[in-house]
């Protein structure tokens, strides 16, 4: 555990875990201030936990969130509050600790001469010269001039951004690139239906990053606070900005955990689980296995989620188990579905509605869940069905496994790239933004009507890639993608209903029918999602070898 100290009575730090408080405590802290929101990373304890753990050492502890990259005055504000309230020594923690010595930088801004503050923050390892250059600018980090400047930057480094650089890079090996990135840990999200199946291990799923970055391209480790496209500047955490020729934008979605009332207060006990979380997923698991008798619900928030088929997997395999155990007569599954139907694309129904019944699954459309009551073990739900009253009914439950509400990131949402629902506002044929032309856009965050799958950005990476590069040759955009997504569909331990389709519910199949036919539960198909699919995802997507991925020609548009 890195604590770093800035002042005699302020230190800071990364992201803490449960298991660090004895070691804060011997360190002599008095008290914690977490200045990280709950749910921003799929591997973090949640504030409860935390204060929990640290009341129990006889630590105070306060929640003082500050969204990735964007400190406000009313933030700086509350933090000067908390510091005057608790004890010291105190240690203040965020996902690297930029957020908060930011914090501490700027509340000390007012009585502290700024060549001060740089030296000590220096000194703890944070550069703050960002900072400076706001506080002399009136509070506005200016971004007329930047820290660095690349021919492509990159946002996100997840399985969109990664593999795009990997691609741009096979392509143009001398191409100047930044990735930004505060994440120490990139996963294998896919991985994470079949750690609650009991098929894979928790840690099989996670690699360092640093592992995964290509040869010869730049990781900025920082959170994003802003983008300034008319400047080709991005503000990072600390108030620094990377000045760009190109941009890509992928950073992924945000798991909206506390839109759901009560649910980050349960998640994790009580029977409250997700496949959505690295840390719960192998809970999951625990609780199947425990589960002898009793109800077992399974939710699915409105659309757009990532993997849109996760929800209903998570049944499948569950109500697998439980068969094999001969434990189903005595559990009552629940689907509860914010949509109407159980799977966007018609082709593949029935081919799941005979695992529906042979769980005895019942399906609850139009239920979208609103808060959990952990401890009473009760879920409600807002049921808004067509031509009828919205109402609102509550259910009681042994297990629950929650898909959360997903939004676009918050400094996505309030930034000029998006469109009025929040993300990235891109042409679905060739991925460029649809105002500003040195932008492309990938992955989760951006509203192309795709699915939202690690196979859809496995397309969509060379078709950027490809673009990017006649971009820079001054011709037009040269490759479409065609809204390929794939939802390998868990239906038992074995078998998956491999569902591959494009824009529009078109089906997309990769193989022949006679050696896997997606429509109906295959073996063949289960073989692939168990043993071909993570290697093909860490060795050739994240290395840029286009694997059944080549870049589809652009099609000629009628004017």
């Amino acid at each position: 555990m890195q604590f770093k100290k800035i002042s005699p009575k302020v230190s800071v730090s990364p992201q803490i875990a449960v298991k660090d408080i004895a070691a804060i405590k011997a360190a002599g802290y008095r008290a914690i201030i977490c200045n990280r929101p709950d749910g921003e990373g799929a591997d973090q304890p949640s504030f409860e936990e935390i204060e929990a753990a640290a009341k129990a050492e006889g630590i105070e502890a306060r929640y003082v969130p500050v969204e990735s990259g964007m400190v406000t005055d009313q933030d700086v504000a509350a933090f000067g509050q908390a510091l005057a309230e608790v004890q010291r020594p105190v240690l203040a923690f965020c996902r690297t600790g930029t957020r908060s010595a930011t914090l501490w930088s700027l509340h000390e801004a007012k009585k502290r001469p700024v060549p001060e503050i740089l030296a000590m923050t220096k000194a703890a390892g944070y550069d703050m010269t960002g900072v400076a250059r706001r506080v002399a600018n009136g509070g506005k980090t200016p971004t007329d001039a930047g820290d660095a400047h690349y021919g492509v930057v990159i946002v996100g480094a997840g399985a969109g951004g990664i593999s795009v650089a990997a691609s741009l890079k096979s392509r143009k090996p001398d191409l100047e690139i930044a990735i930004i990135d505060p994440a120490e840990i990139h996963y294998y999200q896919p991985g994470w239906t079949m750690v609650g199946g009991g098929i894979f291990e928790a840690q099989d799923t996670a690699k360092t990053m640093g592992s995964l970055i290509p040869k010869g391209v730049k990781w900025i480790k920082a959170a994003v606070a802003a983008f300034e496209p008319q400047n080709n500047a991005v503000i990072l955490d600390g108030c620094r900005v990377v000045k760009y020729d190109r941009l890509v934008v992928c950073p992924g979605l945000k798991l909206d955990w506390g839109k759901v009332e009560g649910l980050e207060e349960t998640l994790g006990r009580n029977g409250v689980t997700s496949n959505y979380r690295y840390d719960l997923a192998p809970y999951t698991w625990q609780l199947v296995q425990k589960m002898q008798a009793g109800r077992a619900i399974f939710t699915q928030p409105p659309m757009p989620i990532k993997c849109a088929g996760a929800p209903q997997k998570a049944m499948y395999l569950s109500g697998d188990a439980w068969f094999r155990r001969n434990a189903l007569k005595s559990i009552d599954i629940q689907f509860m579905n914010a949509g109407g139907v159980l799977f966007g694309v018609k082709d593949y129904v029935p081919a799941l509605m005979d695992y529906v019944n042979k769980y005895d699954a019942t399906l609850n459309f139009f239920h979208n869940l609103i808060s959990v009551d952990g401890p009473a073990k009760k879920a409600t739900f807002a049921v808004a069905k067509p031509d009828t009253d919205p109402t609102e009914v509550t259910v009681e439950f042994d297990m629950m496994h929650v898909c959360p509400p997903q939004t676009a990131p918050d400094f996505i949402r309030v930034s000029p790239l998006a469109d009025p629902a929040g993300w990235v506002d891109v042409d679905q044929a060739t991925l460029r933004h649809k105002s500003f032309d040195n932008i492309w856009s990938l992955g989760d965050v951006m509203n192309a009507p795709n699915a939202k799958t690690a196979a859809a950005a496995r397309k969509q990476a060379p078709t950027v890639a490809e673009n990017i590069v006649a971009d820079i040759a001054g011709r037009s955009a040269v490759a479409q993608y065609d809204g390929y997504g794939s939802c390998p569909l868990t239906v038992e331990r074995g078998k998956i209903v491999l569902a591959e389709f494009g824009y529009g519910g078109v089906l997309k199949p990769s193989f022949p029918a006679a050696l896997i036919d997606g429509t109906k539960p295959s073996r063949t198909a289960w073989f692939l999602k168990e043993k071909m699919l993570p290697p093909i995802y860490w060795q050739a997507m994240l290395r840029g070898r286009e694997w059944m991925a080549k870049p589809e020609k652009l099609e000629a548009r009628a004017e």
